[in-house]
């Protein structure tokens, strides 16, 4: 229990720099969830399996906080990483086959060839091209961390990407939201949110296990039978930017 405590403190480590408290012109609401939520969320995302923690995550303390805190960082994590599996599983696929016919570079380089494999075609990006991806993503963490009008390990919801409109963290106009760029969420009852809000979790497990899923088959031939054949051999480090 000490070394697996420790593990997560050291990993955790730069993620406690971004938590703090915020202010926000929007209407603070604090939810703080507990295992029993969770144990009751598990029911309703998939009855068959129910609560699965084997690690007994739901039950420590590896934020330095209290549990309600470690909890709401599983559950925040867990429905990030699922979107992130989600654009990579379906990025993955669109980029095997199909890339913009127009020019990549200003000096007319066209994109990365189709016949490469999605790693490879990384690979083949110009270095100022990954910058500007990397700087990107690293933005849209930050501004997720630091525009929370309350934080989720402080009982803010779990998966919330707070709006690019009426931010003063943004010192420009920006004319849509990530998240719901055209107001069709406000629209719904709860009822229906809470419905979508499971799907996305699902969704976003099954992503994850795919996308691991060509990933270790290009890096092991053969070791997801499904996939032999399908996905192409990598041979380079996929985790690594450069």
């Amino acid at each position: 229990m000490l070394t697996r405590n420790l593990i997560a403190a050291l990993l955790l480590t730069p993620v406690l720099a971004f938590i703090g408290d915020f202010s926000s012109s929007r209407p603070a609401t604090r939810l703080c969830e507990t295992k029993a939520d969770l144990e009751a969320l598990a029911k309703q995302l998939n009855p068959s399996i129910g609560f699965f923690d084997p690690l007994g995550l739901a039950s420590d303390t590896f934020l330095l906080q209290s549990n309600e805190a470690t909890i709401g960082w599983l559950r925040h994590s867990e429905i990030k990483h699922g979107r992130v599996a989600m654009a990579a599983f379906v990025g993955y696929c669109v980029q095997s086959v199909y890339h913009f016919p127009w020019a990549l570079t200003l000096d007319r380089q066209s994109y990365p060839s189709v016949n490469l494999s999605p790693p490879e075609q990384w690979d083949a990006l110009p270095t100022a091209g990954k910058l500007q991806i990397l700087i990107f993503v690293g933005f849209l963490e930050f501004f997720s961390e630091a525009a929370q009008p309350v934080h989720y390990t402080k009982g803010g919801k779990p998966g919330e990407f707070p709006p690019f409109l009426g931010s003063k963290l943004i010192p420009h106009p920006v004319p849509l939201n990530l998240y719901d760029p055209f107001g069709q969420a406000a629209s719904m009852d709860e009822e229906k949110k809470a419905i979508r809000l499971r799907a996305e979790i699902n969704n976003g497990r099954l992503a994850m296990i795919g996308i691991m899923g060509f990933l270790t088959e290009q890096k092991i031939p053969g070791s997801v039978p499904l996939l032999t054949g399908i996905v192409k051999p990598y041979a380079g480090e996929v985790m690594s930017p450069f």
